[in-house]
């Protein structure tokens, strides 16, 4: 099984690479293209909201095809959309490579989540989840120094060669390697198309599925707006830091991602207190958040940057939230609508950024000021709706044994 996890999680990580390397190439494509804080922020955004749109569609497709055959179906979009980038003559063709990126790499991670959630068991789901996203987090790391280097050096062009090509030996290890085992009992009578969707959409009909989407859209969103995009930029321009210098910043971030997710999901408190865990922790993560567009200080705000790494980890906590108000039955789906809202999150908060720093600079306001108070505010949002709203019958039963108990 871990054997399996791992040749999946080798796409998820090239996927976590794709998704980051705004945040270094900026620079470069500001300077090649003339683009704008907006015209970056959708660049950075189209991956995000290629890949959250069809998250619906790979969802269905696990459902009645399998996890393995819709990968391989879906991620060599991902290398032709990385080699479409590595020689885009104008940013019409930049746009239309991420698209074919976000794309490719929609089943990366859900296919990984709903792996974990069908063959290892449900006690050791967020531990096991938490593994993942660090192991899947080395895609980070190549999007830091190492990438940095290479882009300096070579150019941007060189970047997205190098995904490529990385992209092909992902696919071809999946493709030797993953050969999911029947689940046990009887098969399940494949569904039609038509019933599948309406399957997902009773999910939206739910009334606790809302307040789990509006954390969700936020909570992701925040930490690669700033990791993703507004890292290297920021550094740059406030600073003063080469671009490598910049990177060594975003390793930073990448190598912390590795084990907060995985620490957070050890010491994960269990239904009955996990969502006081989420709330508290996404409004500190906010207020840092705000801090960081405050304070204009290198070595303060790299301190803050340090902190919101290691505090975002609370993130993957939101998995065993949902695999918790759902019945099991519901889970693999419930999972999938989590997943695109992440990532629309995802897409939508780069974008809506890109727009903010474009007013900022001209209303002669610094824009990564704007931008990092933006981010605070959506999360502090996302944050309130998630404690306000209703939350799964399910967890409320959970409580009530506790309570008994309690009584007595």
């Amino acid at each position: 099984m871990w054997a399996m996890l791992l040749a999946l999680l080798s796409a998820f990580a090239l996927s976590q690479a794709y998704r980051s390397v705004t945040a270094i190439m900026a620079p470069s494509l500001q300077g090649d293209f003339g683009l704008t804080p907006a015209s970056l922020g959708t660049f950075a955004g189209l991956f995000g909201l290629s890949f959250g749109v069809t998250q619906f569609f790979m969802g269905i497709g696990m459902d009645l095809y399998g996890l393995r055959r819709t990968v391989l179906t879906a991620f060599p979009l991902a290398v032709a959309g990385a080699a479409l980038s590595a020689a885009a003559p104008s940013y019409g063709w930049l746009l239309m490579g991420q698209l074919l990126i976000g794309v490719g790499c929609a089943p990366a991670f859900l296919a990984c989540t709903v792996f974990i959630s069908r063959h290892f068991p449900s006690s050791r789901f967020a531990f096991v989840s938490g593994i993942g996203l660090g192991i899947g987090g080395t895609g980070l790391l190549l999007t830091g120094t190492p990438l940095a280097w290479l882009v300096e050096r070579w150019g941007w062009r060189s970047g997205f060669a190098l995904l490529a090509g990385l992209s092909v030996l992902a696919w071809l290890l999946i493709w030797r390697r993953v050969h999911e085992p029947a689940l046990a009992g009887a098969a399940p009578e494949r569904e039609r198309w038509g019933v599948a969707v309406r399957r997902f959409g009773a999910l939206f009909l739910l009334p606790h599925t809302l307040g789990i989407l509006m954390l969700g859209m936020v909570a992701y969103a925040s930490f690669l707006a700033l990791r993703g995009l507004w890292i290297a930029p920021m550094l740059i321009d406030r600073y003063g830091f080469t671009l490598v210098q910049s990177g060594h910043m975003a390793l930073v971030m990448s190598l912390i991602s590795l084990f907060a997710p995985a620490l957070f999901g050890r010491f994960d408190p269990g239904p009955t207190r996990r969502r006081t865990w989420m709330v508290n922790f996404s409004l500190l993560v906010a207020a840092l958040y705000m801090a960081l567009g405050l304070v204009h200080h290198a070595m303060l705000n790299m301190a803050l940057v340090v902190s919101i790494s290691m505090l975002s980890g609370y993130a993957v906590l939101q998995y065993s939230d949902v695999r918790s108000s759902y019945p099991p039955d519901l889970t693999g789906r419930a999972l999938s609508v989590f997943t695109m809202a992440l990532f629309l999150g995802v897409g939508l908060v780069q974008w809506l950024t890109g727009q903010v720093a474009n007013w900022a600079q001209t209303q002669g306001i610094e824009p990564y000021r704007a931008v990092m108070i933006t981010i605070g505010a959506l999360l502090a949002l996302g944050s309130t709706a998630f404690r306000w709203l209703p939350r799964s019958p399910l967890l409320l039963q959970a409580q009530e044994p506790k309570r008994v108990q309690e009584t007595h």
